[in-house]
């Protein structure tokens, strides 16, 4: 059994501020036949969990940040190949979430790159720290996110999906990233979201949304958003995959990457 490698069929070009910098940036998808690689001034480094060198507030790849919206859109559009060239070190924000990714990459196109034997899920991969849990085993793609917070309110929202793919469009990649109200001034302090506005970030207070949400569970769903182009470091297609995900961020995600990647190895 085997499954197709596919990258874009022609350039195609974004740009905007890094989401949390600011810093105007144009960033280039360029066709590729290696994996994904994404490159920076002299540096060129492949998407493979072992190269993540932060995951404060994003995912980060050598010195090139927020990396998760567009390998959560490469995820959800199964491109398994492509060279990402950016001028400034950090991904444009767009509004917040993979949506625009999504509709410019597959009005783009495709083309086939050659075929590759699916991966052998050797053993089940389970992380749980404190309240976090990531569970991952062989399927067809059902995912699951659950989002807490406690007393404080949504207080618990889940999303799931029984087959990721299929649903990757309209009901995750427009989900945008979001903060609790009460994080602002730390946000504000720390330069963070400066990328980012009233309608590319949703903001959510003690009793309700302070604007306006695309989705009730918007939060889960970016959540979902994030966890599948964190996992998709380890390069395998997430039809393939049954994940349940609780209360996670980038550092337990990029971990259970690691853990799947070596759960396949031969």
């Amino acid at each position: 059994m085997s499954f197709s490698r596919r990258t874009v069929a022609e350039r195609v070009t974004f740009s905007g501020k890094g989401l949390h910098s600011g810093i105007p940036v144009k960033m280039t998808i360029h066709p590729g036949e290696a994996g994904i690689w994404f490159r920076y001034g002299s540096e060129r480094i492949k998407a493979i969990p072992e190269n993540v060198s932060d995951t404060t507030r994003c995912t980060r790849l050598g010195s090139i940040s927020t990396i998760e919206h567009l390998m959560s859109a490469f995820a959800g559009l199964e491109i398994t190949d492509a060279e990402v060239e950016l001028d400034a070190g950090e991904l444009p924000g767009m509004d917040g979430s993979a949506a625009a990714y999504v509709d410019t990459l597959a009005n783009a196109g495709f083309e086939h790159v050659g075929l590759e034997a699916k991966p052998q899920l050797y053993r089940r991969v389970f992380l749980q720290e404190g309240a976090t849990k990531i569970a991952v085993a062989k399927g067809s793609g059902h995912w699951r996110y659950v989002y807490e917070t406690g007393e404080r309110w949504p207080g618990t929202q889940s999303f799931e999906v029984p087959e990721i793919v299929v649903a990757y469009r309209d009901d995750i990649a427009p989900a945008r990233t979001f903060a609790l109200s009460e994080e602002l001034p730390m946000i504000a302090k720390l330069g963070l979201g400066q990328g980012l506005d009233e309608t590319s970030a949703l903001i959510l207070g003690t009793e309700g949304y302070q604007n306006k949400a695309r989705f009730a569970d918007e939060p889960a769903r970016h959540k979902l958003l994030d966890a599948a182009g964190d996992l998709y470091l380890a390069g395998i297609p997430l039809r393939l995959l049954s994940v349940v995900a609780e209360r996670s961020g980038h550092t337990a995600n990029v971990k259970a990457a690691l853990m799947l990647k070596q759960a396949t190895a031969p």
